[in-house]
């Protein structure tokens, strides 16, 4: 993803790399950025300095891992730079630490940057609502074999969609996965599966599954440029609530116009 944004940003007119960071030891450390990202010399090394990358911007975009996170958050809130957040997985007690540092800073956080995605979860939640309680639904995931988290977030984030949808709460409806003699289904639950492999960039399907017929809503992504570009976004998004003065936590759906 690093790599992505930087390749979109220095083909972009309006705005400029500022700096690049990655965790100490890595090997890009010290590398020029844009040799890295295929676009040539862009004069900026990777850091492992958080400060550094910090001070150098306006914006910072994070997909990294949630203890690196929390930091950037701190440095961000610390310093009032905007913040877009792309890590998942992170623990409840995280996500107050974002919601915090919001009071005092634009931060927009979401769990797939993807257009795409974010107007699919706009279809599942408007699919939930019409089909009601006479379906069952069950959330289907699957990524490249180097990705941590499971379910992912955005496979949370559908599940989130739906169990709002119904009125319910989440955490109490989950199934995830099945295996054994586990009975008969149990209606309004709300089913979890996550497969790895491969380079696999990822893939989400809800499906809705009634009496006679199937709905099913299929997400694909074939590279990672549409998460990239959607970042982009959300950064010039959140570079225009900074200059404004404007602090709060966003969404993708207030980038995209997509709120209630």
């Amino acid at each position: 993803m690093g790599r992505t944004i930087a390749q979109l940003v220095t083909a972009s007119d309006d705005l400029t790399l500022a700096s690049a960071c990655e965790q100490s030891g890595h090997p890009a450390v010290g590398q020029d950025c844009g040799e890295l990202a295929g676009v040539g010399h862009v004069g900026i090394e990777v850091s492992s300095d958080m400060e550094e990358l910090v001070n150098a911007c306006d914006v910072v975009i994070d997909f990294s891992h949630a203890d690196s996170t929390m930091a950037v958050t701190a440095a961000c809130r610390e310093t009032r730079k905007g913040l877009v957040i792309g890590t998942t997985g992170l623990t409840d007690g995280q996500l107050a630490t974002v919601k915090s540092a919001a009071t005092d800073i634009p931060v927009l956080m979401s769990p797939n940057m993807s257009v795409g995605v974010n107007i699919t979860f706009k279809l599942v939640e408007m699919a939930t609502k019409a089909l009601g309680e006479d379906v069952d639904i069950e959330i289907f995931e699957i990524h490249h074999s180097l990705k941590n988290d499971s379910p992912s977030g955005t496979a949370v984030r559908l599940g989130e969609i739906v169990a709002d949808a119904r009125d319910v709460v989440l955490s109490e409806q989950a199934i995830h996965g099945r295996e054994g003699h586990t009975g008969v289904r149990q209606r309004g639950t709300i089913g979890f599966h996550s497969a790895r492999g491969g380079d696999i960039v990822g893939e989400h399907t809800v499906v809705y599954a009634g009496t006679g017929e199937r709905v099913e809503i299929t997400h694909r992504a074939q590279s990672r440029v549409n998460f990239g570009a959607g970042a982009i976004r959300a950064g010039r998004f959140i570079s225009a609530r900074r200059d404004a003065g404007e602090v709060g936590l966003y969404d993708m759906d207030s980038v995209l116009g997509l709120g209630a």
